[in-house]
């Protein structure tokens, strides 16, 4: 038998000063209750009250467990209530990673908005292009760019968002535009490095199935606002996301080439671990950014 239970009907036959009584506010019979109250004696080997007909008397031991009882049941109410309201109620540490750039532009900037309607949550942010481990590292939400998805964790969609090859006119005539991916190799290409130095593939997809390729250039750096820097100054072709280089597309500062093979559906998602009742923090940041990106002329403003 469920021990909550026959703590409870023990508490409620106390308040209610008879079984009959208790019995109508559980909505059980009567003999319910009695075995509930029997088994709880039964499991602690002790006599809690003597019952007759009429009168309800606690013993010693009852009067002792009938306290330490009414707090554990005030606590568990209160545990319910925080859990409930969490539910429904933005409250508490909200830790979040983004990518370097992108959190800089898009997500650090609309925090403070976040917490004027929030005033309950505080929040904490880790920018870097390092892909972070959710679970292990404590963070309630992580905001990617394409790639794929552990499943263990959840991705929602905040905007779309592509990966194409761009640079700016001048560039196009000094050199030529490529219309091959081969061509590629002719190119002064501003490549991501990583740590020692080896330059990360370009990805594309042809015929409808994922390709790399390895870019060559003079210039690489870990940083991506230094290559989009660097692709506006005319120093080569860049591998971009069009959330960064909307403003110089729009402008004509900056033009793409190779479409047909860009890359599609490399969107912006929030991604967190699987669980069964998401935090209002999370789920109400996430509306909130969803909202955000939607709002006409957005990137092309905040570029």
């Amino acid at each position: 038998m469920d021990k909550f239970k026959q703590i409870e009907a023990f508490v409620e036959v106390v308040d209610k000063g008879s079984l009959a009584k208790a019995a109508l506010a559980q909505q059980v019979t009567p003999v319910m209750l009695g075995r509930r109250i029997d088994a709880l004696e039964k499991r602690l080997g002790v006599k809690l009250m003597h019952r007759t007909t009429r009168h309800l008397t606690l013993t010693e031991q009852g009067m002792l467990f009938l306290d330490q009882c009414r707090q554990l049941l005030s606590e568990l109410d209160r545990a319910e209530t925080l859990v409930s309201e969490g539910r429904h109620k933005a409250t508490g540490h909200l830790i979040v990673s983004a990518p370097a750039a992108f959190g800089r532009k898009h997500v650090a900037p609309h925090a403070p908005g976040f917490l004027a309607s929030n005033p309950e949550v505080r929040m904490s942010f880790n920018l870097t292009d390092r892909v972070v481990d959710l679970v292990r590292e404590g963070y309630d939400l992580s905001i990617r760019i394409g790639g794929a998805i552990d499943p263990n964790f959840v991705a929602v969609k905040l905007a779309g968002n592509k990966r194409v090859v761009c640079a700016t006119p001048e560039y196009l005539s000094r050199r030529g535009t490529p219309r091959t991916l081969d061509d590629l190799e002719h190119h002064q290409c501003l490549a991501f490095n990583l740590q020692g130095g080896q330059q990360r593939g370009w990805y594309f997809q042809e015929k409808g199935k994922p390709v790399t390729v390895r870019v060559n250039g003079s210039l690489d750096c870990n940083d991506g606002e230094l290559l989009h820097r660097w692709a506006c100054e005319g120093l080569g072709l860049a591998w971009r996301s069009t959330w960064e280089i909307q403003s110089e597309l729009a402008s004509g500062r900056l033009v793409t080439v190779l479409d047909e093979y860009a890359l599609d559906h490399y969107d912006i998602m929030a991604v967190y671990p699987q669980q069964r009742h998401l935090p209002a923090k999370v789920r109400f940041f996430i509306d909130m950014l969803k909202s955000v990106y939607a709002g006409p002329g957005y990137w092309t403003r905040a570029a």
